[in-house]
């Protein structure tokens, strides 16, 4: 099943490999790697596991320098790893978990010790997995939250800007929002909400930030995109957004659109840009894109 929780088993010895399959394939999903290379290589794919079972002693690259590249990139930081090795001296737990191992099980496997100590550090990730969750995303409608903008999107204007790329940024409004609300109800305003936030999850590419910036705003920041390539994005999104018809109400939004222009800009100045964009697109009849 694609819910159950994804483990990799990294080990050059296939016999290795079989007794902890067998112990864990049960519950859990179950990928692995011969070597350290590879395990890298996984750790770095969608889906990436949710926890990696690593040999030390392996050919090429060694379990405890796997680790030390597993913690040293942030797309892989966060995967709890338990080092399962014959090597059971104290120095070498001490530096397994000193270099960012969570847990370490020794040689002879013990199928009991094994699934316990699994099973404890899969509930941990699922809870913090569920926490981080909470703090970066919108309840209501899954997309990133204004906390989780302010904290990345200067990151990647910072990058943006170090290498010459266009970022641009654009402020989405709903029209008459609060008639609406008046006029359906509010659980009419949320499902309206969900909807847009549905279609600009599945209109955004991987690379872009999808935010729900307050009430019925929404932000986009779209990397590597200059401001012409953004405007046909936003008249696109303008008229997919309209063709939603909710319980048959047509509903129009209003788009505000900047790029960065300046290594002095700031997430700050373009918000600013797009939002004054915004209030012109609604000052000239709102249903349109302005760019600023």
């Amino acid at each position: 099943m694609a819910d159950k929780p994804y483990i990799l088993i990294v080990d050059d010895v296939p016999a290795n490999i079989q007794t902890l399959a067998d112990v864990l394939k049960d519950k859990y999903r179950i990928k692995v790697a011969t070597d350290g290379y590879r395990c890298l290589e996984l750790a770095r794919q969608e889906p990436q596991p949710d926890l990696i079972l690593l040999d030390i002693e392996m050919p090429g690259i060694s379990g405890f320098e796997v680790c030390k590249q597993l913690k040293k990139d942030t797309l892989t930081q966060d995967i709890p790893v338990i080092f399962v090795t014959a090597n059971d001296q104290e120095e070498d737990e001490e530096k397994g978990l000193h270099i960012g191992a969570v847990d370490y099980i020794t040689k002879p496997i013990r199928p009991v010790i094994v699934a316990a100590r699994v099973d404890t550090h899969i509930t941990l990730k699922i809870q913090r997995d569920l926490l981080t969750r909470m703090a970066t995303h919108d309840q209501l409608t899954g997309l990133y939250n204004r906390h989780f903008l302010m904290e990345t999107a200067s990151k990647k204007i910072a990058y943006a800007q170090r290498h010459h790329s266009s970022i641009s940024l654009l402020i989405l409004d709903i029209d008459h929002f609060k008639k609406t609300n008046d006029n359906y109800g509010h659980p009419f305003g949320d499902r309206v909400l969900q909807e847009i936030g549905a279609l600009l999850k599945k209109f955004s590419r991987m690379e872009d930030i999808v935010t729900r910036f307050g009430g019925e705003e929404f932000v986009i920041l779209f990397d590597a995109c200059p401001l012409q390539n953004a405007l046909d994005k936003a008249e696109q999104l303008r008229e997919q957004i309209a063709q939603l018809k909710p319980d048959g109400h047509k509903i129009t939004v209003s788009i505000g659109l900047t790029e960065i222009t300046s290594e002095q800009d700031s997430l700050e100045q373009m918000i600013k840009r797009a939002d004054q964009a915004l209030y012109q697109a609604k000052k000239q009849g709102r249903n349109r894109v302005i760019a600023g």
